[in-house]
């Protein structure tokens, strides 16, 4: 059953057909908060070449350092995402973002002297990597379907809060000590959890689900879209993940890049990656996702090849990294525009948690994977040949599977 909230007497964006002032200033608002806390959620990444050195760390624990954090956040947004559904974005996002200024405290000021205290502050610090379950289903409600594609990209140009710390944390630390990033970080977080307590406001008529937790949940995973939205976002925006927590390391001790150079270079990958989200959900708009998929992951394949072949930075290597970023966003932005297309309005935030639980996932696995191949053989390529299979897979699932899908079913609407 379904009841209406407290503006249960207006109608809801979606159904007036069109986009209102206040709906771009939430939009604003959700982007800025989700850059905010990804920004916090990636600040061990850059410094994982760091703590490698001071702690005489093997590949696999620096690989599982900056890991835990993806994880964690990835399994939190199934829950985040369904309690969204229940209470709404202006609850969800400044309580996320209050949560996560503990652990950024704990990390800054006292729990980077083992890997002990770094793994344990970065379990916690996984609740940032929920509030992109919180944005979805909040940015969704506020646009018709028609709009949804480009307004669920533009927020998801808010995971530039990566190159936001890969730009700044090494210089911090070498200008403040270990701790100025993390403090720098806390503060934005508190100020926007303040914020957004008072500014947020839910999109009027937003029907409020009263199915008990377990029960919704169910129903969610009993959903095609859930699937296979998942499948692909595991690749699109878990690969977009590995790279950007990974690609500093890969740098380092592939290429013999310095730190400062491997992050600034990292920065390029998630900026290029960042700007093409909006790209690929407005495309999905006006082409179709499954299209914009398919082009997506064929760059990916491509990509991965050559890379597996270890070829110059310059210009090949750069320019396949460069291509593979632009086309992980994209492909990110179109696998939302497909959730956005056939994801039943009033499940939108438990579709979207267990989607993003799987594209985080999906972004787990590799950096493991290529710190213990690249300890064990001293070479990447095995993992590039890996990566370059599963993007054949999920072009092929694309052009069959979710094809067919869409083909037969029309948006889902609400009940």
């Amino acid at each position: 059953m379904l009841q209406a909230s407290r503006e249960q007497n207006e109608e809801t964006p979606a159904a007036r057909g069109r986009v209102s002032g206040r709906a771009w200033t939430m939009l604003a608002l959700a982007t800025l908060g989700f850059a905010v806390n990804f920004w916090a959620w990636a600040l061990l990444s850059p410094l994982g070449p760091r703590f490698k050195d001071t702690l005489h760390l093997t590949s696999f624990q620096q690989s599982l350092l900056v890991a835990v954090p993806v994880v964690v956040g990835s399994l939190g947004r199934v829950p985040v995402g369904a309690l969204t559904d229940r209470f709404g974005g202006r609850v969800m996002f400044p309580l996320v973002s209050a949560a996560t200024v503990v652990p950024v405290l704990y990390l800054g000021l006292a729990g980077h002297g083992s890997l002990t205290a770094l793994l344990a502050g970065g379990f916690f610090l996984g609740i940032g990597g929920t509030a992109f379950a919180v944005g979805v289903p909040f940015v969704s409600a506020w646009f018709p379907p028609e709009r949804r594609g480009l307004a669920i990209g533009i927020f998801g140009a808010g995971m530039g809060g990566t190159a936001v710390s890969a730009l700044t944390t090494v210089k911090l630390v070498d200008a403040h000590g270990t701790a100025g990033p993390f403090l720098i970080s806390a503060g934005v977080l508190a100020v926007y959890a303040a914020m957004a307590a008072i500014v947020l406001r839910d999109a009027p008529g937003r029907t409020v689900p009263t199915e008990p937790l377990a029960r919704r949940l169910a129903a969610t995973l009993r959903l095609g879209v859930t699937w296979q939205a998942s499948a692909l976002y595991a690749v699109a925006f878990g690969g977009y993940v590995a790279f950007s927590v990974y690609l500093p390391t890969y740098l380092r001790t592939g290429y013999g890049l310095a730190q400062a150079d491997a992050a600034d270079r990292m920065a390029g990958f998630v900026l290029l990656a960042v700007a093409m989200r909006p790209l690929g959900g407005w495309l999905s708009d006006r082409f179709g996702p499954v299209d914009v998929l398919g082009g997506s992951l064929a760059l990916v394949f491509a990509g991965a090849v050559t890379l597996a072949f270890t070829p110059g930075l310059v210009p090949v290597g750069t320019v396949a990294f460069l291509a593979m970023g632009a086309s992980l966003g994209a492909g990110s932005g179109a696998v939302f525009a497909l959730v956005a297309l056939l994801a039943p309005a009033n499940k939108v935030g438990s579709v979207t948690g267990v989607v993003g639980a799987a594209g985080g996932l999906g972004g787990f696995v590799p950096p493991l994977l290529m710190g213990s191949l690249y300890g064990t053989y001293g070479s990447y390529a095995i993992g590039l040949v890996l990566l370059s299979a599963v993007a054949a897979g999920a072009l092929t699932f694309t052009g069959t599977g979710v094809r067919h899908a869409v083909g037969r079913r029309r948006p889902a609407r609400q009940s």
